[in-house]
């Protein structure tokens, strides 16, 4: 899922594009796409888009008579920028933006169509697509602090929890605890207020980071659809596993979950520890491997 550094960069290659310049028209090309019912889509067709801003990992074209399209690209929506009239590939497209200066294709490469466009009328309305999470960017450490202990959660759920922290996802969410040198697992009520600060310091720097290389990278033009990704061969361990850690040599592990996974360095963030990945640790039991020679041990045996 496109999530703080990636929304960014959206906003501001596509901002410069369509900023000040009517919307003339949308072409849905998929039933699922649209989830509103009023405004309907003829209320907002020839309204001057006054502004482009990010809603959490969402993205809100601001336009004339207090009117937003809101769009969630959710994990596999996508944006490309095309000549005027472009048509939504077949497929993939989900809908067509048409502006004086080209079309903006909505994309997305999943057959489940999660990604989303809600048309809302009144500042009210679009409050209720904001699930309220702080600015991190902007937070100052006492915020931070405060939103980190609201709940009791590992660090890996609060960082991703778009109620406390806005825009971050399972990707930067690693990014930012290896960072921290902090283990995804840690309880956020027993943190001291050191790592605190150390989470929020390696939280902004970790998020102006990759808005700088994202930025430097596109040079001004919107990123491609295969551009925006969650594995980026710079990130020090998210989607790295098995991969020596870019600071200490020692292998990138990862726990498993769902559709998702975690990843971390044992070496950095949890004193040699590995995390019990929920299939393996149910099937191994106490045999599960706690440090890294025990797991190398254990695959040499399978091997043998």
């Amino acid at each position: 899922m496109p999530e703080l550094p990636d929304v960014t960069v959206y906003i501001e290659t596509i901002g410069a594009r369509v900023v000040g310049q009517p919307l003339e028209g949308i072409r849905l090309a998929s039933p699922f796409i649209l989830r509103s019912v009023d405004p309907p889509v003829s209320a907002v067709v020839g309204k001057r888009v006054l502004e482009l801003r990010r809603l959490g990992k969402r993205i809100v074209f601001a336009l004339e008579d207090d009117l937003y399209a809101v769009i969630h690209l959710m994990i596999a929506g996508r944006f490309r920028w095309e000549k005027r009239g472009a048509k939504p590939p077949a497929r993939l497209g989900l809908a067509a933006f048409d502006f004086p200066t080209g079309t903006l294709l909505l994309t997305e490469a999943s057959k489940k169509k999660r990604a989303a466009l809600y048309l809302v009328r009144g500042t009210a309305a679009l409050a209720a697509h904001d699930p309220g999470g702080i600015e991190v960017l902007t937070a100052s450490p006492v915020d931070f602090a405060a939103a980190l202990r609201s709940e009791n959660h590992t660090l890996k759920r609060a960082l991703t929890d778009p109620r406390l922290f806005s825009g971050i996802g399972n990707a930067y969410s690693d990014e930012i605890l290896h960072a921290a040198r902090l283990s995804p697992v840690q309880l956020t009520s027993k943190l001291t207020d050191a790592e605190i600060a150390r989470l929020h310091a390696a939280t902004q720097a970790t998020l102006h980071r990759w808005i700088g290389t994202l930025r430097a990278e596109f040079a001004g033009r919107v990123p491609g659809a295969g551009e925006v990704t969650a594995f980026r061969p710079d990130f020090a361990v998210h989607g790295r596993y098995g991969e020596p850690c870019p600071d200490c040599g020692n292998k990138v592990q990862r726990i498993r979950y769902a559709d998702n996974e975690t990843n971390y360095c044992p070496t950095c963030q949890t004193e040699g520890r590995l995390l019990a990945d929920r299939s393996l640790s149910r099937l191994l039991k106490s045999d599960w491997p706690k440090t890294q020679g025990d797991l190398d041990a254990f695959k040499d045996e399978r091997r043998r």
